[in-house]
């Protein structure tokens, strides 16, 4: 990539290379807010769903711990495994909600910038420890724009928790007057509505900060005019070349097409500016095929081919002028153009028996019709 000049304004979007190139470093629009969501919503979610069997078995746990012998209580050996039991019934009392917490916590990065892995993220950059660089993202309009809104986030949170521990009050009181099952399942619905509640609130925190976090990705892409020029040209190659590699196609695209003239039928000719070659195989071509056509200096090798390979060489100005500008090589010839060829080819076969002493001179070959919509002038 070219190397950035601060001079210029970067007023060009980023283009496809350019992007790619930032996601293999793993630079890619991510907003906090929303994996923050997604996690919230994730846990209250599943204190709601499962609420009752996160309290059945919390509350079980609590009966195995709380009922003891004397003797149980001082043997270490059984206290070990006491405590084992009860971290794996907890565990799997509350493995539903941990599930969701861990799809949530995948789920969430991905959901705006796509999934990337990439190495190059991991690599020390000696700017990231320069503390003039370090002052100058502290006071930049992105440390701002983050400081704002971690403020607002923090008043919003703090509003809405207030609100919630004020309407969840007679509830959270009552838990201490119920027995263990009945305040198990009150505090998992208190908790669960709570983290709901607050998700919502981070809802509308990810709404602003999701289309600003992609606004601002997009404006740290975006090129100069000269970069992008740099990186068509890099891209593509240089146009002398890109120019030079033409030719040499060109070249050997004539090349091929030469030395398929020897198997033509006939070459058509207008005479000298125009050059078409012919062939038509009824086993396996469904019309004729252009085998060779050019202007000027490649009609005249195209005329020169012929006459070295006894391939017989017919002026019907019209009819090539309407083949060569209608019809590309190896291609078969147009439906309008059918009764014209026909009659060339029939010409032309008649002709070579005549040589061969085996018909009639067919004399001079007459015009043929063109249809208007392909007839062209010089």
């Amino acid at each position: 990539m070219a190397e950035q000049d601060s001079s210029q304004e970067r007023s060009e979007e980023a283009t496809l290379k350019r992007r790619q190139d930032a996601r293999d470093k793993g630079d890619i629009a991510r907003s906090k807010e929303l994996n923050t969501t997604a996690v919230l919503l994730a846990g209250s979610s599943g204190l709601l769903i499962f609420g009752d069997t996160i309290a059945g078995g919390m509350a079980g746990m609590m009966r195995f711990n709380f009922v003891l012998s004397r003797d149980d209580a001082f043997d270490v050996n059984l206290m070990a495994d006491h405590l084992g039991s009860s971290i794996n019934h907890g565990l799997m009392s509350l493995s539903p909600v941990f599930v969701m917490l861990v799809i949530a916590a995948l789920v969430g990065p991905i959901a705006l910038g796509g999934w990337s892995m990439s190495g190059k993220a991991l690599i020390p950059k000696g700017e990231r420890m320069n503390p003039i660089s370090g002052l100058k993202r502290m006071f930049s309009a992105r440390a701002l724009v983050e400081l704002v809104k971690s403020i607002a986030k923090f008043l919003l949170v703090a509003s809405l928790a207030i609100l919630i521990l004020h309407v969840s009050t007679p509830n959270i009181l009552a838990i201490g007057k119920r027995e263990a099952l009945g305040a198990m399942a009150t505090a998992v619905s208190v908790v669960g509505w709570a983290g709901l509640g607050l998700s919502a609130t981070m809802i509308l925190i990810s709404l602003i900060d999701v289309p600003y976090q992609l606004w601002d990705h997009s404006r740290k892409l975006k090129m100069t005019k000269q970069e992008v020029k740099d990186e068509m040209k890099n891209t593509e190659g240089k146009p002398e070349v890109k120019t030079r590699i033409r030719q040499l196609q060109n070249e050997l695209s004539q090349r091929r097409m030469m030395s398929a003239v020897p198997e033509a039928d006939v070459v058509i000719t207008n005479p000298e500016h125009f050059a078409v070659a012919l062939k038509y195989n009824s086993d396996n071509m469904g019309a004729p095929v252009v085998l060779a056509k050019g202007a000027d200096f490649v009609a005249q090798k195209i005329r020169e081919i012929a006459n070295a390979n006894d391939v017989t060489v017919l002026e019907a100005p019209p009819l090539a002028r309407a083949i060569f500008y209608s019809t590309e090589i190896d291609h078969e010839i147009p439906a309008g153009l059918y009764v014209a060829v026909a009659q060339v080819l029939a010409y032309v076969f008649q002709l070579r028996r005549f040589r061969q002493g085996k018909a009639k001179n067919p004399g001079v070959f007459p015009n043929v019709p063109i249809p208007e919509n392909l007839r062209r002038d010089e």
